[in-house]
């Protein structure tokens, strides 16, 4: 092949080269293509890799929020709130921008930051410093540990004011009580469970506990589209399921009675040092209990002293009662027609099988009529009616009283208490409150039929529910049927009465001038590793009373356990309560008497009482008059120290109010007031009055203005 043939025959090769590059590019450039259009298609479509875009989309632009419900109140017997929802607030400090383009102010002065925080957070300066300053760079905002946690809006909004640049806070649902110390183990303790939005709040004691659904209420939620920034879309519309709030809880607690209740057990507690203690006042036609208290207690708020007693020991703790189920030992041997009050026994020591028993005074009394047994509160007559009555009459009368069974009261985590009944030794003392373990609770049931003529009476502690919804249950009275003859529960109250005014008699401390006063006395064993313990105050002394015994409106029961200061008699020392309990009981029904009978328009005006005590004793007197109330002084000091009635509590219009100052006590001119009025006085200044005759007081054994004296004796006021 020539020169030329070999050149044309290049280019010809080279021409059809190029024509398959360009044909295997142009087929290239149309698979690459075909395969661009199919994923774009695939993408457009909401798939790739197996995941559906549009529903990933949607799940990151959607925002949840919880709207909190709000838990319901607890109130007392006039509606006025004990327990109620709140908030508290938690304190932080942004110290770095938290993302590009942060436009929120940061700490910037630390040091007067930390000087500031300081007068409001339980932190010292250079501590509050060392939270602004963390180690690492990284961090961009710090909190200040339990220190800046459980603030009060009080607190937010002193720190607020500040306007420091930097400084947030968050809010949490917390649980707010009105008063610091008030029947703490019967109202309860909350706790709060999770965290940020998913927080709840959650009785774990108490009434809080026990009606906690109720309470709670149903948080809801709000549900709405945003972009990468948070902001809602504009072409989306929240959707909001509303929270339901708690229901109310309603209970039988008067406050007035209640936060005395509470002061004369702080005054025992410390002045005797027991070791426990338990009162509990209920109303002798009802079962509504109107005060209960426990030692040792806890602060409502902060949960302090929770550890001494986490036990609601009204309805959790069994013990043995003592001499106090003499009442119900006496009853059932009355009412089964085994009663010979003329019948003489010899008192000390009785033979039971293998066991001797003893009274108390185990020399005894020699040989006594059986109608001296429960004044003197032998354990020998005790056993020897249960002997008259038999094991199987007592062990009838014993269950028909309730024992060994819850109350059914609405309190959580009730003993039913034991009934040993196993041999003649056991069926033997349970006559004088040994062999049988019972509750506060189940004793206030039993009693309760000697105070009500025969009728037993579940103890309650609740008079309503109001639910979310409205729907309202009401607990009302609720009996347990006729236990005893009224003629019984008649005859055992008269011997109560005996226990009291007898000079053989074990209750003379709680004797009370002019007030109808039956009890029972009791003294009970304590149970050790090796028996029952020995020595003088290593006891559960207690003690029953019904009021007026001949028609009892108040029932009241107290127990101490072990006192450590044994100064003076566990009668004495229980007596510090009882009595100064039963006296404002009674001056508020004949308050309450009073103001029933009122029946001019103006004077049935009623408000509740301001609060003047710590005022200076004109600026109250001022207040008061301009009120509309009658103001009596007592005393010659320059601040008021003590008031009746107490703030909070409803008055008529144109009531006597006292007012007790600092100075020295000086009697005020009592004409003209009532008995209801005279009692006041009695209440405020701790001394002994007597009014005699029917109407308003006329006359006093001391001139108005002139010293009320400090030793005993009774002060005398005549009624015409």
């Amino acid at each position: 092949m020539n020169k030329q043939s070999k050149q044309r025959f290049s280019k010809s090769r080279l021409r059809m080269n190029r024509q398959v590059f360009g044909v295997l590019i142009l087929v290239i450039t149309l698979v690459v293509f075909c395969v661009f259009v199919y994923r774009f298609c695939v993408i457009s479509g909401g798939y790739v890799d197996a995941h559906n875009l549009k529903k990933s989309r949607l799940t990151q632009e959607t925002r949840t929020s919880v709207l909190q419900a709000q838990r319901g109140s607890i109130v007392d017997a006039n509606g006025n709130t004990i327990a109620t929802a709140s908030k508290t607030y938690s304190i932080y400090a942004v110290i770095r921008p938290l993302y590009s383009g942060d436009k929120e102010k940061l700490v910037t002065d630390k040091e007067r930051t930390a000087t500031e925080l300081a007068k409001y957070l339980p932190l010292a300066k250079d501590k509050i410093l060392v939270y602004l300053n963390p180690t690492s760079k990284k961090t961009k905002q710090v909190e200040f540990g339990s220190a800046g946690s459980g603030l009060s809006l009080a607190i937010k909004q002193q720190i607020s004011k500040l306007k420091l640049p930097g400084i947030h806070f968050t809010s949490e649902s917390s649980r707010l009580y009105e008063d610091d110390i008030f029947a703490s183990h019967v109202i309860g303790q909350t706790t709060v469970k999770g965290t940020g939005d998913d927080a709840t709040i959650v009785g774990t004691m108490g009434l809080e506990k026990y009606f906690n659904s109720l309470l709670s209420g149903k948080n809801g939620h709000t549900s709405s589209q945003v972009d990468n920034y948070g902001y809602q879309l504009s072409t989306s519309k929240a959707q909001t399921v509303a929270a339901k709030n708690g229901g109310t809880v309603y209970t039988t607690i008067n406050s007035n009675l209640q936060n005395y209740l509470e002061s004369l057990m702080s005054n025992v507690q410390t002045e005797y040092d027991p070791k426990e203690m338990t009162a509990v006042l209920m109303n002798a036609k009802t079962g509504a209990i109107i005060a209960a208290s426990q030692r040792p207690t806890f602060s409502l708020q902060t949960g302090d002293g929770i550890s001494d007693m986490w036990r609601d020991a009204l309805v959790q703790d069994a013990y043995e009662p003592g001499s106090v189920m003499k009442i119900m030992t006496l009853s059932a041997a009355i009412n089964s027609g085994h009663y010979n009050p003329n019948e003489y026994y010899q008192s000390g020591s009785i033979q039971v099988g293998d066991t001797i028993l003893y009274d108390w005074n185990r020399s005894g009394w020699g040989t006594i009529p059986l109608s001296e047994a429960f004044t003197r509160s032998s354990n020998v007559g005790m056993v020897k009616l249960e002997e008259d009555m038999g094991s199987s009459t007592w062990h009838h009368y014993l269950k028909k009283f309730g024992f060994g069974k819850k109350t059914g009261v609405t309190l959580p985590s009730e003993n039913p208490g034991t009934l040993s009944f196993s041999n003649s030794t056991t069926q033997a003392t349970t006559a004088y409150g040994q062999g049988v373990n019972v509750t506060v609770m189940q004793m206030l049931q039993a009693m309760s039929a000697v105070s009500n003529n025969g009728v037993m009476l579940k103890p309650r502690i609740i008079s309503k529910t109001v639910a979310a919804n409205g729907t309202v249950t009401k607990y009302g009275k609720q009996t347990e049927g006729r236990i005893i003859k009224s003629s019984t529960a008649k005859d055992v109250r008269k011997a109560m009465v005996q226990v009291v005014q007898s000079d053989i008699g074990t209750g003379g401390a709680y004797k009370m001038d002019g007030v109808d006063v039956g009890v029972k006395t009791g003294t009970a064993q304590i149970a050790g590793n090796n028996g029952y313990l020995t020595g003088a105050s290593n006891y559960i002394f207690s003690v029953a009373g019904m009021v007026p015994s001949k028609n009892p409106k108040y029932l009241l029961y107290i127990t101490m356990k072990q006192p450590q200061n044994y100064t003076k008699s566990a009668e004495e020392m229980m007596a510090e309560i009882f009595k100064p309990l039963i006296t404002r009981a009674l001056a508020l029904d004949a308050a309450s008497d009073d103001a029933a009978n009122t029946t001019t328009t103006e004077d049935t005006t009623s408000a509740k009482m301001v609060a003047v005590t710590n005022k200076s004793t004109s600026a109250a007197q001022s207040e008061l008059t301009n009120a509309g109330y009658n103001v009596a002084t007592v005393g010659t000091g320059s601040k008021v120290v003590q008031q009746l009635p107490v703030a909070g509590q409803t008055a008529l219009n144109g009531s006597r109010v006292l007012l007790l100052t600092n100075g020295a006590m000086t009697m005020p001119d009592v004409s003209g007031w009532s008995k209801s009025d005279v009692l006041k006085l009695a209440q405020i200044t701790g001394k002994k009055f007597k009014l005699k005759g029917s109407g308003y007081a006329s006359a006093q054994s001391i001139k108005a203005g002139a010293l009320i004296p400090d030793t005993g004796g009774t002060i005398t006021f005549t009624a015409q």
